[in-house]
C-alpha cells in the first residue's frame, strides 16, 4: 500500500514536557494524534486498498474448483452393493480483450488517491479548527484580564471615594457613582470567562482529549501579537491553485468520474475470454444410472480437459448500457462544473482576506496611535476629578474610552490570527500531500 506522507509548512512539532502549558504546534500534533475525524479518515485509507483489489480483479484470472464425493447404492450382477466415487473440476477464465481493464486499473489507483487526499481534507479542516479555537481562547482569556486590570484601577477609586465619604468630603451620590463604574465591567468580564470556557472545550474536543468529569482541561500558553506581514496575491493564488487539499479532491472526483465512464461503456465492445475446463475422475466403479444399458462398458466414467475461447458482443442495447454511461457522464460534469468553481473562486477569497488584512492593519495602527491618547485623557480626568473639576459622568467616559481603545487593539490582533489561518487554510499552507503515488497511476486527463 501506498505510503502516505506529510510535510509541515508552517509549524513544527515541539516536546509537551518542555512547555508549560499548550502551545499551538502541540495542539496542532496532539489534533494530528488523537482527533476522531481524522483517525476515520485513516481507517478509510486502509479500507481504499480493498476497494482497489475489487477494481483489478476484472483483469485477473477467474479461477473455480470444485469436488464432489459420495457412496453409490444398488446392486448388479458380479458387483458390490455399494461403491464410493468421487472427481474434481475445475475452471479457468482469462480475458484476453476487455476495453474495461485499463480504466478498471486507473480506477482502482485512483480509489487510494481518493481516501488519501480525503484525509488530507480532513486534516487541514481539523487542524484549523483547533487553530481557530486556539486563538479564541487566547482572545478571551486577554479581553479578561484586559478587564479585570480595569476594573481594579476603578475599585482603587472606590476605595478613594469611600474614603472621601467619610470623611464628608463627597456627597453619597458620587459615592453611588463610583460603585456603579466599578460594577460596570463584571459583565463584560464574566461574558469573556464564559467564551473562553467554550473556546477551550472546543479545543479539548478537536484535540481527542478526555472530558469526562476530573479531567484536565487544556492551558492555551502564549500571547496575541500583530505583526505586519504583505502576500503577493498573484503568486499566492497559484500555489493555492496547485497544493490545495480540496481542489486536488475535487479534480480527483473528475479523474474517477471518467474511468467509471469509461468502465460502463465499455459493454458496448466485444469481449473474448480463454476457458479452461478440466474433470478428474479416479478410477471407480460408478455406474451411470441415466444410461439405461445393461452393458459393462456403457458405465465407464472418464477424466476430460478442454480448452478455447468465448466471444461477447452486444449488438442491440436496451437501455441498460446507455442509461449507466448517461449517468456517469452527468456525474462527470457536474464534478467539472464544482471543480470550476471552486478553482474560480479562489483568487476571490484570496483578495478579500487580503483586503481584510489590509484593513486590519490599517484599524490596528490608528488604535495604536489613540491608546496613548485616550491613557493621558484619563490621567488628566481623573486627576481632574480628585480635585472635584471633572464630574463623575466625564471620569466614566475616558475609562470607557480607554477600555474600548485596548479592546479594539487585542481584537485587532485576534482578527489578524484568524484571518492568517483563513489564509493558510485557502493557500493550503497547513500540510502538502505527498502525491508519490502519482507516477504509479496512468493519468487521463484527455
Amino acid at each position: 500500500m501506498k505510503r502516505l506522507l506529510f510535510i509541515f509548512l508552517v509549524f513544527g512539532l515541539v516536546s509537551l514536557a518542555a512547555a508549560r502549558g499548550l502551545t499551538l504546534d502541540a495542539a496542532l500534533a496532539r489534533s494530528l494524534e488523537k482527533n476522531p475525524r481524522i483517525q476515520q479518515a485513516k481507517t478509510a485509507v486502509e479500507q481504499a486498498a480493498g476497494q482497489r483489489l475489487a477494481f483489478r480483479s476484472i483483469a485477473l484470472p477467474d479461477v473455480a474448483l470444485g469436488v464432489l464425493a459420495g457412496v453409490q447404492g444398488g446392486h448388479r450382477a458380479g458387483q458390490a452393493s455399494t461403491e464410493p466415487f468421487g472427481f474434481a473440476q475445475g475452471a479457468v477464465r482469462q480475458a484476453l480483450f476487455q476495453v474495461a481493464i485499463p480504466a478498471s486499473l486507473r480506477r482502482g489507483d485512483i480509489e487510494v488517491l481518493l481516501a488519501a487526499q480525503q484525509l488530507n481534507v480532513a486534516v487541514v479542516e481539523q487542524l484549523h479548527q483547533a487553530r481557530t479555537a486556539f486563538y479564541t481562547a487566547l482572545y478571551e482569556r486577554s479581553l479578561e484580564e484586559l478587564g479585570r486590570s480595569q476594573r481594579s484601577r476603578l475599585d482603587a477609586n472606590l476605595t478613594s471615594q469611600e474614603a472621601r465619604y467619610e470623611a464628608g468630603s463627597v456627597d453619597r451620590g458620587a459615592l453611588a457613582s463610583a460603585i456603579l463604574l466599578a460594577r460596570e465591567l463584571d459583565p463584560q468580564i464574566e461574558d469573556a470567562h464564559r467564551s473562553y470556557g467554550a473556546a477551550i472545550l472546543q479545543l479539548a474536543t478537536t484535540m481527542g482529549d478526555d472530558l469526562a468529569p476530573g479531567a484536565a482541561l487544556p492551558s492555551p500558553e502564549g500571547a496575541l501579537n500583530f505583526r505586519p506581514v504583505n502576500f503577493p496575491l498573484a503568486s499566492e493564488t497559484s500555489s493555492a491553485l496547485d497544493r490545495r487539499a480540496d481542489l486536488r479532491l475535487a479534480r480527483l472526483l473528475v479523474r474517477a468520474a471518467r474511468e467509471d465512464q469509461r468502465i460502463s461503456a465499455a459493454a458496448f465492445y466485444p469481449r473474448i475470454d480463454l476457458e479452461l475446463f478440466g474433470r478428474y475422475i479416479p478410477a471407480t466403479n460408478i455406474q451411470q444410472a441415466s444410461s439405461g444399458s445393461a452393458q459393462r462398458t456403457d458405465d465407464l466414467v472418464s477424466s476430460e480437459a478442454r480448452a478455447g475461447a468465448s466471444y461477447t458482443w452486444r449488438v442491440i442495447d436496451n437501455g441498460k448500457v446507455g442509461g449507466a454511461v448517461l449517468r456517469e457522464r452527468s456525474i462527470r460534469e457536474m464534478n467539472e462544473l464544482q471543480l470550476k468553481k471552486l478553482e474560480a473562486s479562489v483568487m476571490r477569497e484570496l483578495a478579500g482576506l487580503q483586503d481584510n488584512l489590509r484593513a486590519i492593519a490599517a484599524r490596528h495602527d490608528s488604535l495604536t496611535k489613540a491608546v496613548a491618547v485616550a491613557e493621558k485623557n484619563v490621567a488628566v480626568v481623573e486627576n481632574s476629578w480628585q480635585q472635584g473639576l471633572a464630574s463623575q459622568l466625564e471620569f466614566r467616559t475616558a475609562e470607557t474610552g480607554l477600555l474600548a481603545t485596548r479592546s479594539g487593539i487585542l481584537k485587532a490582533a485576534y482578527q489578524q490570527e484568524m484571518a492568517l489561518a483563513e489564509w493558510d487554510r485557502a493557500t493550503g499552507r497547513y500540510f502538502q500531500f505527498s502525491d508519490e503515488t502519482t507516477a504509479n497511476v496512468h493519468s487521463s486527463k484527455q
